[in-house]
């Protein structure tokens, strides 16, 4: 089904953008009420961070988020349907209903998966771009993970190793200013993450997260260097989430300051729209993406309610190559 505005990637952005904030209230909606099981992280206010790093990939390029997992494989260009019905845990989802809210995965899109393991992200990606190398294919490999994840071993690891053999990945650090409660400036030596790259002789790059524009030159720049054998990038996208670490958990865990209103006035999406506008694209244009968007998480939620749940003995699916045999005991109680 066409969409409007499908060929001019600047409309593209801003859907991509209004499907994530649009995707992620319906959500938190819906989790509130019980319908989500587990913990649900929010991407909202970092969407110009992710949309404008997965718009300098190709499809085929790899890219591994993080638990905050909604907003990267939507900003990649994910169907929704699947998406949602994976955090009602249905059969349908993109993991057949086994991963939940923090462990998404599209490969058609290219992702390769979340994890809820703070830093994992780094030695696979250093392993897809190895991969990528050794195949002789052009495609780069792209991580996704927070303040409070460069401070994990496996991080350091992935771009120690990347940078060694200069192999074709990309680290997006987004720094969203906590590390689940804990201010960035209270946990993380140094002012700027992107000041580490230096000591794996890497270049470190410092862009405006609130700016999807921005964002997408600074990784196009990486893409194009690692493309061209240069090695990896690790580059700091300066944002700000607006929900706590995990929404409706009944309490707010994230300190937030006088500077929490001065990022609401940055909102990534207003900011966007605004240069569109300013650029000469009507405001009915982007009110139609607005509602096109709404209608596509509607959709997508009406597809997961429909959905079936899995059966008892899909659970041993996808564990090995072929099924695990089921024991007899666990069989009768199926």
């Amino acid at each position: 089904m066409s969409k409007i505005g499908d060929n001019d990637p600047k409309l593209e952005k801003y859907r991509r953008m209004q499907r994530i904030r649009q995707f992620e209230a319906k959500a938190e909606a819906i989790h509130a009420q019980g319908e989500i099981p587990g913990a649900l992280h929010t991407y909202a206010g970092m969407e110009a961070s992710g949309v404008g790093a997965c718009m300098a990939l190709r499809d085929d390029d790899y890219m591994v988020g993080n638990h905050r997992s909604h907003g990267h494989p939507i900003a990649k260009g994910a169907e929704l349907r699947p998406l949602m019905a994976e955090l009602l845990g249905k059969k349908t989802g993109v993991c057949q209903g086994k991963g939940g809210s923090m462990h998404l995965s599209d490969f058609s899109m290219g992702s390769l998966g979340e994890t809820s393991i703070v830093g994992s992200g780094g030695p696979v990606v250093a392993g897809a771009a190895l991969g990528a190398k050794l195949q002789g294919s052009d495609r780069v490999a792209l991580c996704f993970f927070g303040d409070g994840a460069s401070s994990e071993g496996a991080i350091h690891e992935g771009m120690n190793l990347a940078a060694v053999w200069k192999l074709p990945a990309i680290f997006v650090c987004e720094n969203n200013r906590f590390g689940m409660s804990t201010p960035t400036s209270d946990a993380v030596a140094g002012e700027n993450v992107a000041d580490r790259a230096h000591g794996y002789g890497i270049p470190g790059v410092i862009v405006d997260g609130q700016d999807v524009d921005a964002v997408e030159e600074a990784v196009r720049e990486a893409v194009d260097r690692a493309r061209a054998g240069k090695g990896p990038t690790l580059i700091e996208t300066k944002t700000y989430r607006y929900g706590d670490h995990a929404v409706n958990m009944g309490r707010e865990l994230t300190p937030r300051g006088p500077e929490h209103e001065d990022w609401l006035k940055r909102d990534p999406i207003v900011l966007y729209r605004e240069r569109l506008v300013e650029s000469g694209i009507d405001e009915a244009t982007l009110d139609a993406i607005e509602k096109e968007a709404g209608e596509a998480v509607e959709d997508a939620l009406k597809f997961a309610r429909e959905s079936e749940y899995p059966e008892f003995a899909e659970a041993f699916d996808h564990v090995y190559s072929e099924r695990l045999p089921i024991p007899e005991d666990v069989q009768a109680h199926a």
